[in-house]
Parts: C-alpha cells; structure tokens; sequence
C-alpha cells in the first residue's frame, strides 16, 4: 500500500503535465511502480472531474512513416510509409451538453508537440468543418483511432522530444485530460527509422532549435 505522501507527490507531478516516466525519474521508482499509482489516482478523482464522453478520436493518414510499431495490426495506418515525420490528432468530447474538440500537430521525428489547439465548442463552427481544416493537408480523410494509439502518438512523442531537449507547444497543457490518462505504456518507436531527425518547418523558431541540436549531435538534419 502506497504512503499517502507518496501518492501525493505523484498526483503533484502530474498535474504539472510530468510523464510517468519523468515522474518515475523524480522520485526514483521504477516506471512499473509508478503506473499504478497513476491509475489509482484517475480512479479516484470527483465523477465531474473524470473525462467525458468521446465523440470523436481521429488521426491524419500517414502518421506512422518512418516509425516502429510493436504490435498492434489493428490500428489504422500502421503500415502506411508514406509521410513526412508529421501527424495531426483530434479529439472531441461531449462536455455539459456541448461538443469541444482540441488537436494537436505532432512531430513524430524529433520536435513532440510542435503545435496544439486548446478545446473550443463547436458552436462556432461544425465539428466536420473542424475536422475538414486539422486534416486538410494530409491529402486524404482522417483515420478513426483508438484512443490507446492517439495517447501513444501523442505522450509517446512528447516525452520523446523531451529526452532530446524539446519541450511541447505552451498550448500542449490546454489540452489536459482530452486524451485522458496514460499509464506510460508505449509500442511506438520515434525517430525517422530509429534516429532522431529534424525536418524544418516554415514556422519554426529555427535558431532555438538549432541551439539544442549542436547540444545533442544524435539529431540528424534533413533527409
């Protein structure tokens, strides 16, 4: 039975968006002990505070280029090798009587969140018309997802670019328990084949980028 000061350590460092991973790190536990606690606490969180309904769970085409799936054949896309290292994600939850959906841009190769939309109701726009401008630019409809594979993409990617010195979009912590709760389980392998790979992009803050790249020389530049 876990000490309550430890489980409130725990639920302290997850409130501040730390992975469970980070949070193992800071306290010096190994992952497989952490995780648990993670879960007791969602479970025991007020009923008003758990997550909402999911409406809507959606993936761009393309999302697994370049990377390695352990396992599950099931997921939509996981063999596609067609991509450019990004992914865009959208969820949308039923909340009091309202539809509110937020997305995230996902760098999958080296940057984590490189963008994210804070949840917005959909009675200023449809949420097809939402749908239809995330996924515009993915040359094709959006893939319906499990949830399980947009915390994966998402976390996954996240606490990957951390590791490589990126922090996520300041908008990323807007977007808190959309996703819902990850025990820090992960199949996916980031990187382009494995090797950490920064693509630039037109609106990138390319100086500071550039900064933790010759900080960390395993990142390479372009293909």
């Amino acid at each position: 039975m876990p000490s309550q000061e430890l489980l409130t350590r725990v639920r302290e460092l997850r409130e501040r968006g730390r992975t469970p991973k980070e949070i193992a790190r800071a306290l010096g536990l190994p992952p497989s002990e952490v995780a648990p606690l993670i879960r007791e606490i969602a479970a025991s969180r007020p009923r008003e505070e758990k997550e909402d309904a999911l409406i809507s769970c959606l993936v761009s085409r393309g999302w697994a280029a370049g990377l390695t799936v352990k396992g599950h054949r099931d997921w939509p896309g996981v063999t596609d090798s067609d991509g450019s290292g990004m992914a865009s994600v959208l969820i949308a939850r039923q909340r009091r009587g309202k539809v509110y959906v937020c997305s995230y841009l996902i760098d999958t190769w080296c940057l984590g969140a490189k963008d994210a939309i804070p949840p917005t109701s959909t009675d200023r726009h449809p949420l097809p018309e939402i749908i239809e401008m995330t996924f515009r630019s993915y040359g094709g409809k959006p893939l319906t997802a499990p949830l399980d594979l947009a915390q994966q993409l998402v976390f996954g990617a996240v606490e990957y670019a951390r590791g490589l010195g990126f922090k996520p979009h300041p908008d990323y912590r807007k977007c808190d328990g959309y996703l819902g709760d990850w025990d820090g389980a992960c199949d996916i392998t980031f990187g382009r084949d494995g090797q950490p790979t920064y693509i630039g992009g037109p609106y990138d803050d390319t100086a500071r980028i550039l900064r933790t790249i010759r900080k960390n020389p395993s990142i390479r530049t372009g293909y």
